[in-house]
Parts: C-alpha cells; sequence; structure tokens
C-alpha cells in the first residue's frame, strides 16, 4: 500500500501537527493514493487565488485541491490549515460524532476520491467557554475535536477557572476526589496545559471575564461564594452603594457592582487589565465584565445621574487609552448583559477597533430562535435598580440593535443553549435544531459568531447539537435535516433511522412547556406524555441491546470501519435510557400530584449518575445535570 506523500509549505507548528494529523488519518483510511499532498499557507501556492476576507489573522478560510493522492490543502492562516485538513478528511468519509477516539467513525477505502472545494468560514468568532463541572482531560479532548467540526475559540472563564476544575475535582463527577479541594496553582496548572492544547491549533484564546471587580482591591473573584465578615475598610468605599450602604451584594463579591463614577476605582480596575494583559501575551482577546449581580449598581451622587453603561463605556476609553500607551494590542471584549442591556445615552467608544461587543441574553427563551425579520418591541424605560429583564427573543435582539446604533465594531453571542436547557430535552432534538436556527440567523441580526457558554460535556444522548453548533457556524448555509442524517449514520450505521426517530419521540415526549413552568405543576396531560416517555424507552431496550454486543462491535470493526465509534454510542444510548426512563417517571409523579413519590424516584436518578459517573462522565457533566433538575423535586 503507497500512502500519499504530506509537505508543508511554512514552518508553523500549527501546520506541523495538521501534517501530522493528516498523516495519521490516511494511514488509518489506507487507501493507496501515491503522490504528494502539499498543506500550509495560500500564499504559498501560486496555484490558489487569494481570500477574500475582512482579517486575514483572525477570518478563516480554505482551499482544498486533491486529485486522488496529489494536491494542496490551503488556509489564509496557519489556524485555517488544520480545519481545512479535516474538512479533506471528512469528504473521504471520516465523522467526528464527540470527542475522544471513541467518537471516531474512520472509513476504510481502497482508493482517494478527488477534493475539490474553497470556503470561508460563514463566522469569525467560533468558540465554547468553559463552564459546568470539568477535568482537564475533559477540555483537552474537548479542544482537539473542536476544529474537525468548524469551533476556532476557546474561553476560560476567571483567571485560573478555578471553581469549574474545583466542581470536578473535589464536589462534583468523579467520587475517588470528591471533598478534596484543588489550590490554585493546581487550576493555574491546568490552565497552562489549556493554553497548550490551543496553541498547538493556533485557536484564539479568550480570557477571564468576571472578576475584574475583585481582584484588583484584593478581593478573592474566583466564583460565586459568600465573603465571610464585613468588606475591608479600603475596599468598602468602592463598592457601589445602594439604599445608603457600601457591602457586598448578598454576600457575594463577584455579584458586587462598584462605584464606577469615583475616577480612582475606575483607575484601579483598569491598570490591573493592562497589567495582566501585558504579562500574558498568550490572550488574544480578554474580556472585561463588571459584575454577575443585576439591579445593584450604585446610588451615590457619583452614579445615579448616568446609565451604567455609560459609566462602562467611559471606563472602557480610559482602558483603550492605557492599554495604546502601553503598546498593547490585545482585543477587549465588553458585555451587554441584565442592566447593561440599556445602551448608553452620552458616552461612546473611540476606538472601535480594539473592542468586541458580546451580546448575552442570559434571560432568553430557548423555545424559539433569534428570527431575521419581525418587529422588535420598544425598549422599556431605564430605572436604576427596579428593571426587569426580557424574556422573548425579539425583546432581547431589540437591545442588541439599540447598542448597535451607537458600536459598528465587531461583535458576537455569547449564549446558554447548552448549560441548562438541553438536560430538559430528552432526545437532544429540539435544542439542535433551535441552535441550527439560531447559527444561520446571527448574521441577519448583527452578529459575526458565537462563543457558547456551556458545559463541557454535552454529548449525552449524542453529539448532535455540538455538531450542529460547529458546523452551522462554519458554514450558515448547511441544511439541518441532512446534517442530522449524516451525523446518526455515523453516530449509529445502518440502525440510524431507528435511533433518530426515538429521540425525536423522546423530545416531543418530555413536555417541554411544563418543564419550562408554563403549565400547572399537577397536570394529567404533561403526566400521561412523561409516562409515555418512558414506556417508549422500555420499548427501546432490546434495540439497543442487540447494538452494544461486543461481538457485533468487532466485525463492525473489521469490516466497515467505525471501530468503537457505533458500539459507544450505543452504550451511551443504554445508559441515557436508564437515566431518562426514572427521570420521566418522576416527572410523571410529579405532574400527577405525588410529590413524595417524585422525590423518591429522583433520588433513584441522582444516586444512579454518581454511581456510574466511570460509563458517563465523558459525555455527561452529572453535576450540572443535579443541579439544574433536582430543583423540580425539592420540597416547596
Amino acid at each position: 500500500m503507497a500512502l500519499p506523500k504530506v509537505t508543508v509549505n511554512a514552518p508553523h507548528p500549527t501546520i506541523a501537527y495538521a501534517a501530522e494529523e493528516l498523516r495519521r488519518y490516511l494511514e488509518q483510511i489506507g487507501a493507496d493514493g501515491a503522490g504528494e499532498i502539499r498543506i500550509g499557507l495560500a500564499s504559498g501556492f501560486a496555484e490558489v487565488e487569494a481570500f477574500d476576507v475582512a482579517d486575514a489573522e483572525v477570518d478563516d478560510a480554505i482551499d482544498i485541491d486533491v486529485r486522488g493522492g496529489s494536491g494542496h490543502i490551503a488556509g489564509v492562516n496557519p489556524r485555517s490549515v488544520l480545519p481545512g485538513v479535516y474538512r479533506y478528511l471528512s469528504e473521504l468519509g471520516c465523522r467526528w460524532v464527540r470527542p475522544g477516539a471513541d467518537g471516531e467513525f474512520v472509513p476504510r477505502l481502497e482508493s482517494l476520491p478527488d477534493v475539490k472545494l474553497r470556503e470561508t468560514a460563514s463566522y469569525r468568532h467560533r468558540g465554547i467557554c468553559i463552564e459546568g463541572s470539568t477535568g482537564f482531560e475533559h477540555v483537552r479532548d474537548l479542544i482537539d475535536w473542536m476544529p474537525k467540526v468548524g469551533f476556532n475559540a476557546y474561553f476560560t472563564q476567571f483567571r485560573e477557572a478555578h471553581t469549574f476544575w474545583d466542581r470536578w475535582y473535589s464536589k462534583g463527577d468523579d467520587p475517588a476526589s470528591r471533598n478534596k479541594p484543588i489550590s490554585i496553582e493546581d487550576a493555574r496548572e491546568y490552565i497552562r496545559r489549556t493554553v497548550t492544547e490551543l496553541e498547538k491549533r493556533d485557536m484564539l484564546y479568550h480570557a477571564v471575564g468576571h472578576g475584574w471587580t475583585c481582584e484588583p482591591f484584593g478581593i478573592s473573584g474566583m466564583g460565586w461564594e459568600q465573603h465571610e465578615g464585613e468588606p475591608p475598610e479600603s475596599v468598602k468605599q468602592y463598592l457601589a452603594e445602594l439604599d445608603g450602604e457600601r457591602k457586598f451584594w448578598h454576600g457575594v463579591p463577584l455579584n458586587t457592582n462598584l462605584c464606577y463614577g469615583n475616577p480612582e476605582a475606575r483607575r484601579i480596575i483598569n491598570e490591573e487589565i493592562a497589567d495582566y494583559s501585558e504579562k500574558h501575551p498568550e490572550i488574544d482577546i480578554m474580556h472585561f465584565w463588571l459584575a454577575d449581580g443585576s439591579n445593584n449598581n450604585c446610588e451615590c451622587e457619583l452614579c445615579r445621574d448616568a446609565r451604567p453603561s455609560d459609566l462602562y463605556v467611559k471606563m472602557l476609553n480610559e482602558l483603550d487609552e492605557l492599554m495604546t500607551a502601553k503598546g498593547l494590542k490585545t482585543r477587549i471584549v465588553f458585555l451587554i448583559y441584565v442592566d447593561l442591556l440599556w445602551p448608553p445615552e452620552k458616552e461612546r467608544i473611540q476606538n472601535p477597533d480594539r473592542f468586541i461587543l458580546m451580546f448575552a441574553p442570559i434571560t432568553r427563551t430557548y423555545a424559539t430562535s433569534f428570527s431575521p425579520s419581525g418587529e422588535l418591541p420598544p425598549l422599556p424605560p431605564y430605572e436604576r435598580n427596579k428593571l426587569e429583564f426580557p424574556s422573548t427573543v425579539e425583546a432581547n435582539v431589540a437591545f442588541l440593535k439599540a447598542w448597535q446604533e451607537g458600536f459598528a465594531g465587531d461583535s458576537f453571542d455569547f449564549d446558554y443553549h447548552l448549560i441548562w436547557d438541553h438536560y430538559l430535552d430528552g432526545g437532544y432534538m429540539r435544542i439542535s435544531r433551535i441552535l441550527s436556527e439560531d447559527m444561520k440567523n446571527l448574521k441577519s441580526i448583527g452578529l459575526n459568531g458565537l462563543v457558547s457558554c456551556q458545559v463541557q460535556r454535552a454529548f449525552f444522548p449524542t453529539g448532535l447539537p455540538m455538531t450542529v453548533m460547529g458546523k452551522t457556524l462554519w458554514d450558515r448555509s448547511i441544511d439541518y435535516e441532512q446534517l442530522a442524517a449524516d451525523y446518526y449514520a455515523a453516530a449509529y450505521g445502518p440502525d440510524w433511522r431507528a435511533v433518530m426517530e426515538y429521540l425525536t419521540k423522546l423530545t416531543e415526549l418530555f413536555d417541554y412547556p411544563y418543564l419550562r413552568g408554563e403549565k400547572p405543576k399537577v397536570n394529567p396531560e404533561s403526566a400521561e406524555s412523561f409516562g409515555r416517555a418512558a414506556k417508549t424507552m422500555d420499548e427501546f431496550r432490546t434495540v439497543i441491546e442487540r447494538h452494544v454486543d461486543p461481538s457485533a462491535a468487532t466485525l463492525r470493526s473489521a469490516t466497515e470501519g467505525s471501530g468503537d465509534c457505533w458500539s459507544k454510542s450505543w452504550d451511551y444510548l443504554r445508559l441515557h435510557g436508564q437515566v431518562y426512563g426514572r427521570l420521566a417517571r418522576a416527572f410523571q409523579a410529579r405532574a400527577d400530584g405525588d410529590d413524595k413519590k417524585a422525590a423518591g424516584i429522583w433520588e433513584e436518578v441522582r444516586a444512579f449518575v454518581f454511581d456510574n459517573t466511570e460509563g458517563l462522565h465523558p459525555a455527561f457533566d452529572i453535576f450540572l445535570f443535579v443541579s439544574v433538575v433536582g430543583g423540580n423535586f425539592r420540597p416547596e
């Protein structure tokens, strides 16, 4: 067997890594293809036409022309070359249905088909933000998977992301490590290792976000924990004054806004951001967010006559001046979120090239998607610390449009599809379609992509929502129905249609309006629907068991090239039936009005997921699942 020779045209570590990946997969595919495949920068190939992109450093585009075993795979920048290799491999039949080796479908081929395509990513920003409970191995495997389906950026919240690592290592899914808190240095080491993985792939690195209202003043801003005791006197003067007092908002420093009308408070924050940026040149995009609370803005005479957004923009302009004086090129993300949804009345950003607008509609519904058309409601008046936040998609977009009237620079959506709501979708089909529609429509509402704030393990029962997100961010014209069918065929093999029908039915039977609190708690129709969901899972169990047979998996691996992919997908489906079958019965009892029975069944669910951590954890964030769903079964 002769494999193509793979050569590179530029000495960049990401291009070298892309070449290694191409060689590795071609060996697994095993097709004869004597020749040479050249990979590298488009500027190094005379036959490749220049790309028309707004910014070649951050916008991704690829050109592929490989006939049999000879040709080129070119990218507009080093980062683009790696997804270019994966796009070529996907045209050969490779698929990546979830992170890890058992999520790879690699076909066996006798010869290499011709592949010719030229693509520019639909959006600049195609990222994932750390959330939930996570170990380093989960993040490492996720980052490895991301470029294979079109993502290009990763965001580690806070300086060390300590709270997310700690949830896994001491509070969450890992029973062996439970109640053994990790140190700050442990968290910093995980960040260093994460950055190494990102640099290998030349992915855009976003960092920090929350914490700038705490850390510069010597107060820990690593998470949402309560502060013991009163604020230090040296700090109290900078805290927001509410009802005549300056103290931590409900005892949580991270949720506490500051006296942004005080020039000294702004100076302390800005100098810390600039110094941190200077010490961390690996950070491409620094997030500067205010507190995570709402209706808690300062009422003192320095602040009360200005909207929070006016004081925020004033601080952003002062930060830009400081960073410019230091010669720093780091881009800064500013956040429109809760109280900051109301745009500034007077201030305007003076240097739009420095800043990226981040739209974070955390109070929106995921029952409907962004729409390219439709009338937007007027903004409600701004009333300091008496605000009600929008729940509909249209009302949220109205605030975005108001901000866009004064800022025409770079921007993206920061959204939460896969942090809470996906746990309430029994088959992952509703959230997948909403994601498809939202990704397609981002451009129509003036946004240049998405950074998804979500659990890192959202592949249970399937990775369809994650795949839809990545692939549609890369190509917003991609057809959802075809993408879903392609995904299921790669994940489950010949019986994929049965799985798709089964999960579609589960999505329909898990009564989403009921789970969102839009129906009475005691509701016979909802109870009947959850009962049918449980029965559906019982009936499908025999189909699943037939496919998790190890001998069948071995035969498939030898003849069709699926490896462990199909077998593992069916095994996750088996576990999903055991978890969600019980959960459906718990919701059935709740809707029947039997709270005691519902709570008892929920305890069975909770025990099962923790007892089966080893089999579940690569695909399922148990910590967040228990936190989100368990609230439905607590005594009122």
